[in-house]
C-alpha cells in the first residue's frame, strides 16, 4: 500500500510525493506507520504504510487491533 507520484522541481529534478496508504486517499503522507504480521513475518521485518494527518489514527487502530502496529514516525 505505498503510493507515490513524481513532480518536477524548478531545478529540473524529480521530486517524489508520497501519498497516504488509505484506500482512495490522494492526500500527501505526513506519517510513516511501521508494522508487521508476527504470524508470517520475522520479528525484525518492518512493513510500512504512509498516512496523511486525517488517516493516521485510523490506520494505527486498524493495525493495533490485529497486533500488527509497531510504531509511527513523521516523514
Amino acid at each position: 500500500m505505498f503510493a507515490a507520484s513524481s513532480a518536477a522541481t524548478d531545478a529540473g529534478q524529480t521530486e517524489v510525493e508520497q501519498k497516504c496508504s488509505r484506500r482512495g486517499c490522494q492526500e500527501t503522507a505526513r506519517w510513516k506507520i511501521v508494522w508487521n504480521n508476527p504470524k508470517i513475518h520475522a520479528r525484525e521485518r518492518e512493513k510500512t504504510w504512509l498516512a496523511c494527518d486525517a488517516h493516521r489514527q485510523y490506520l494505527e487502530q486498524f493495525l493495533a487491533a490485529r497486533t500488527f502496529w509497531k510504531f509511527t514516525r513523521p516523514l
